[in-house]
């Protein structure tokens, strides 16, 4: 009897933390990936890591803030896989500001990249996903489950990454396809670079949804996302798993 084809999953935001480390756990158990990101250096160094542990990996550098880009790298996948059972949902931006002084040009970048994209995905990688029996993991944040003060747009992006989640589930309970997210709370990952903290904020309210437990380590959230994409979690469907060291429970 023949062996059942490789898994093969997009992950997008693969070139470093939480993308990065979602996909040597991955590739540890023998999925072939498609890797993207904008970050095309980091993006080639990751790949070629993960080959040159043995994996069948493969990178797509784009921008997935414009549509097309997001339709490219879902049909790159098929074209070079022949299928495509896993889409995960990584990449996302983070700015800190007052409300007050959010441009349009960050607001528009932070849904482009945290919101439109990963639906722009979801739509390309759909009938794909329906023919493997495959499914979805989106990441979502505490940030979408609390109130986070000076982060407001990526607060918004991200609960509408949870609502995106659940009304797929819904739309496609019927179907033999899963679609789930996950919720990470601080991690020790690069997404807060360059996110520009304001002088004046006042820290007392940051702390409110810092968490009380140390941030957590990349590869164990990633473990959460592993499992959600994988056999194992059959019954999970239209679920947002939190994984925020319980800093969104209250």
């Amino acid at each position: 009897m023949d062996e059942p084809a490789p898994r093969v999953a997009l992950v997008t935001g693969g070139a470093r933390g939480l993308g990065r480390a979602t996909a040597e756990i991955l590739a540890k158990q023998g999925v072939t990936l498609m890797l993207v990101d904008v970050l095309e250096e980091p993006l080639r160094e990751t790949r070629d890591a993960l080959v040159a542990g043995g994996a069948t990996c493969e990178m797509f550098a784009t921008d997935i803030s414009v549509r097309a880009n997001c339709v490219a790298a879902v049909e790159a996948a098929v074209a070079r896989f022949g299928r495509l059972d896993i889409l995960i949902n990584v990449a996302g931006i983070m700015k800190f500001h007052h409300a007050t002084d959010v441009t349009e040009a960050d607001f528009r970048r932070i849904m482009d990249v945290n919101c439109f994209a990963p639906f722009w995905l979801c739509q390309a990688a759909l009938p794909h996903l329906l023919e493997s029996r495959g499914n979805i993991v989106n990441v979502a944040s505490q940030s979408a489950l609390m109130g986070t003060a000076y982060i407001v747009p990526y607060s918004m992006s991200k609960a509408a990454v949870v609502q995106l989640t659940k009304s797929l589930a819904v739309e496609y309970a019927e179907k033999d396809i899963r679609i789930n997210a996950v919720a990470p709370g601080p991690m020790l990952t690069g997404i807060s670079e360059g996110a520009g903290i304001p002088e004046d904020m006042d820290f007392k309210k940051i702390m409110r949804y810092a968490g009380v437990r140390a941030p957590s380590q990349p590869e164990t959230v990633a473990a959460v996302i592993a499992f959600l994409a994988s056999p194992e979690a059959s019954s999970v469907h239209g679920a947002v798993w939190t994984a925020d060291n319980a800093s969104s429970t209250g």
